[in-house]
């Protein structure tokens, strides 16, 4: 694996998107980076407008769930010989013009998952989206043993040695919160923040997040994972210092 320069593409999951998911995907190809859409099991026209863009496709036939579908880039990612990949969402709520930000982060920490932390314009977020936020953040930092800015952000660097997790037993939404508490605790990874905007005002179509029935699973996986790896007092103590943040215009 090439750790100086690392071979890197982006993974967008999605489902249902056939409103945005044109503009995003040639947003990212117009910067040169290769991509791989992994379809969700879509019934609207998302397949069939990504079929026309000169990307990988990968399509489940029936909904999987978004820890499934980024497994399934995961693993065609190693496959196809990328050492790390960007994730993103499909919606637009991600944009293309953040990730040479991340990908400069990601220079700068190689051993490091990068998050597009949604510290900016933090007041377009509804209050009951921040307040659950900050709950996740608070906890799912506790479980990594280190601080994290945005736990919640699907957009996200993930270098090698977190995409070697990629058989970890946690589906749809926990699937996220699984990756960056293994990353943290038996991979020793860092994580970084670069702060981006948040972006709730527009034509974003509905969250596909549960909050009851995906909340509590992402919360009674963290609180089991804070039991196993054990010194709690430790790693809440470690949770609770100043996230690493990467400014835009940091040099490196």
């Amino acid at each position: 694996m090439n750790t100086v320069n690392p071979r890197w593409c982006v993974l967008i999951p999605c489902l249902n998107e056939e409103a945005a998911i044109q503009s995003v995907v040639e947003s990212v190809l117009a910067l040169g980076a290769p991509v791989i859409v992994i379809d969700d099991g879509s019934d609207d026209r998302t397949p069939e407008i990504v079929a026309t863009l000169p990307v990988t496709l990968l399509r489940h036939e029936q909904r999987k769930g978004k820890g499934e579908a980024l497994r399934h880039g995961f693993r065609e990612a190693m496959k196809l010989g990328y050492d790390a990949v960007l994730t993103m969402d499909g919606d637009g709520q991600h944009l293309a013009a953040d990730i040479p930000h991340i990908v400069a982060a990601a220079a700068k920490y190689p051993q490091h998952i990068v998050i597009g932390a949604r510290l900016l314009d933090k007041e377009q977020q509804p209050k009951g989206r921040r307040r659950a936020n900050a709950v996740a953040d608070w906890g799912i930092s506790w479980a990594c043993a280190q601080p994290i800015a945005d736990t919640q952000s699907g957009q996200r660097w993930y270098p090698r040695a977190a995409l070697d997790l990629v058989d970890l037993p946690a589906e749809n939404f926990v699937f996220e919160a699984a990756i960056l508490i293994a990353a943290s605790r038996e991979k020793q990874l860092g994580v970084v923040s670069v702060p981006i905007a948040s972006r709730y005002h527009g034509s974003f179509r509905p969250s596909h997040l549960k909050p009851v029935r995906d909340v509590t699973r992402i919360t009674t996986y963290t609180i089991g994972r804070v039991v196993h790896y054990g010194r709690i007092v430790a790693s809440y103590r470690r949770s609770r210092a100043a996230p690493i943040l990467f400014e835009v215009g940091t040099t490196h």
